[in-house]
């Protein structure tokens, strides 16, 4: 299945009523015939304008309009069954998001396509809810994200005595110390500072750079002459 053909189906199956408006496309003349529904769907009323190509393509949205030229001229040609899912401004200036579909029929001697016919269907409502979902979506991933963040800052301003921006800065260098995401880091210290086993001291340790980070342990738990080892071939008094 095309990309435009997928971009119908979800749209349509989104379970929104539409507004289904009947055209026919004269290819020699260039007329159109625009049921009532398509009328509307532009934004005039049954019969006040004459459809015409030159009007059809002025009211397709700026960014759109050359894409869905070259389908009507390529449908033109062809007389193959088309579909385009593209924007147009209707006489309100509103911006909407239409679906057509169509296909050529031909002269029965000639076998040339006389004219087009299809359907353009407003699926602008469909559009926007499934814009409006993808938007709360993202909010709730990026809340997600976010809330381990904001515990983590009030975790170490609180063990550091230092203020929620200090705060921030201090998981950020962990994050670059260790090259791990600003989210793991955080979350991490959240579940230190929540086990029952975690303490503030292990906070402050997971802040530390790598290099002591590694070296982090008490001098009651270094082994014997860890670091005091006095240089070769002097004594411990000198």
């Amino acid at each position: 299945m095309t990309a435009e053909p997928m971009q119908i189906e979800r749209a349509l199956a989104h379970g929104t009523h539409h507004v289904v408006g009947r055209y026919r496309y004269e290819i020699a003349t260039q007329r159109w015939w625009w049921s009532d529904e398509t009328f509307h769907i532009h934004g005039f009323e049954p019969g006040e304008v004459v459809p015409t190509t030159a009007l059809v393509l002025a009211h397709k949205h700026p960014q759109d309009r050359e894409r869905a030229s070259r389908a009507l001229d390529e449908a033109a040609a062809t007389g193959d069954p088309f579909s385009s899912v593209h924007r147009i401004m209707d006489a309100h200036g509103r911006e909407r998001t239409l679906a057509v579909v169509g296909q050529g029929r031909r002269d029965v001697a000639t076998r040339e396509v006389q004219e087009l016919v299809g359907y353009f269907i407003d699926v602008t409502s469909s559009v926007k809810a499934r814009a409006s979902e993808a938007a709360s979506a993202s909010i709730r991933a990026a809340a997600a994200t976010r809330a381990p963040i904001e515990q983590a800052k009030g975790i170490i301003a609180i063990s550091l005595r230092i203020d929620p921006e200090e705060a921030f800065e201090r998981l950020r260098s962990a994050s670059n110390d260790t090259n791990v995401a600003v989210r793991d880091v955080a979350r991490h210290i959240v579940e230190m500072a929540t086990n029952q086993h975690g303490t503030m001291t292990d906070v402050v340790a997971a802040l530390a750079p790598p290099a002591r980070r590694s070296d982090h342990r008490s001098p009651a738990t270094r082994e014997p002459g860890d670091g005091d080892r006095a240089p070769r071939g002097r004594s411990a008094d000198g």
